[in-house]
Formats: structure tokens, sequence, C-alpha cells
């Protein structure tokens, strides 16, 4: 009896350790920034939050696409770095909401939207707060980049002969004045230029930080194993 007990008393350390050991092999590290570690579950959580907000099928997603969503996972991690000590904003509750409008939108009824969340391993409260968390970020980016961008009155002008009268004048419709629409071209090319200097920042953020990536993993896997 006492040897018995001792073997089954094996067999469960056994099952523990393999259940660590599985744990540790699903939720490893796939990035370090800085000394900050990303893992796995982060980066099957990001690939899966985009998923959703697009649209997408989990097993439509390719390599390419689970590359792209680490490097914005390291590009959230540097921005948070350059955050620090700085009291982060709430996203306006109405801004957040016409976002979350326009993402089940996609889905149509509210059961297929509810249903969409679950398969991705979500809840409302939880996604809401990843939308808000994005907008979040994207705030601070342009408090802190917006004001240095100066739109000169000849840009405005080159914009309005060289590509909003021509698109008009293809789609059929007629001309209109410059002080009509002077304001809107400012905002377009003030959001240009402010995504150039966030590319710009990025890079730079990127090139004075250590950043490290473990190799290929597998696929992004829905909740419970499933693949969607």
């Amino acid at each position: 009896m006492r040897k018995f007990s001792h073997f089954v008393l094996l067999l469960l350390l056994l099952g523990t350790a393999l259940r660590l050991f599985a744990a540790d092999v699903i939720d490893r590290i796939v990035a370090t920034v800085n000394g900050h570690v990303i893992l796995q579950s982060d980066w099957d959580d990001a690939i899966r939050f985009e998923a959703l907000a697009d649209g997408r099928p989990l097993a439509q997603i390719t390599d390419q696409d689970r590359g792209r969503a680490l490097d914005r996972l390291i590009d959230q991690e540097l921005l948070r770095e350059q955050a620090q000590g700085v009291e982060s904003p709430q996203p306006p509750a109405e801004e957040v909401q016409q976002r979350m409008q326009e993402i089940q939108s996609q889905y149509g009824a509210t059961s297929a939207w509810q249903a969409a969340l679950s398969g991705y391993g979500f809840d409302e409260k939880q996604f809401e707060a990843r939308v808000g968390h994005d907008i979040s970020v994207l705030r601070q980016v342009e408090a802190r980049l917006r004001p240095t961008v100066q739109i000169d009155p000849t840009s405005i002008e080159s914009y309005y002969r060289d590509k909003l009268l021509p698109q008009l004048r293809h789609a059929g419709g007629h001309d209109v004045p410059l002080a009509q629409v002077a304001g809107k071209i400012r905002e377009i090319l003030t959001q240009e230029k402010v995504n150039q200097l966030f590319s710009s920042w990025l890079q730079n953020l990127r090139a004075g930080s250590k950043i490290r990536t473990a190799t290929a993993s597998s696929p992004p896997v829905a909740p419970g194993g499933l693949g969607q």
C-alpha cells in the first residue's frame, strides 16, 4: 500500500510539473523591450482583438499579420515608457462608443456581435476597455506631436489645386472655392504630418532601445484551443 501511495504521489507531482511546463511553453516570452517582457498571451490577445475589430476570422490571419501585431505591441511598450510619470487622460465616452458602434456594425444583429465577442475570447467590458486604451494612446500621441505641426497657406493652395480639384472633376462634381475647404485641407495636411512625425519618432525610439524578439511562434488560437 505504501508503494502504491508513493506511486500515486509521483504521478501527481509529475502531472503538476507537466502542467507547469505546458503553461511555460504556451505563455512563453516572445519579446523584450528594454527589459519589459511581452508574453505569448499578450500577443495572442492583441491578434484576437485586432481580428475581431477588423471583422476577420483568425483562420485568415497570416504570418505577416502576426508580425505586425507584435510590432505594434513593441511600439505600445515604447510609448508607455515615454508616458511614465504622465497621467493618462480618459478618452471621451462618446468617442469610445462611436468606435464600438463602427466595429459592431460589421456583425449585424446584437446576438451576432455577442457571439463574435465570445468566440474571440472577450466580453463587452474587456473589449471596450481595449478600444478605450487605443484611443487614449492616439490622443497622447496627438497631444505631443500636433502642436509642432505648422501648415503654411502655400501647402493648402497646392493641395487644393493638385489634389482636391482633380478629384472633384474626376467624380463629376463642381469646383468649390478654396476658402470653403481650406479648413478641411489644413486638417488633412496636419494629420498627414502628425503621422509622418509619429513614424519617425517610433523609429528613433526603436533605434535607442534594446529590443529582442523570439523565434516565430505558432498561429494564434481561440479560447479553448480551437482556431477561428
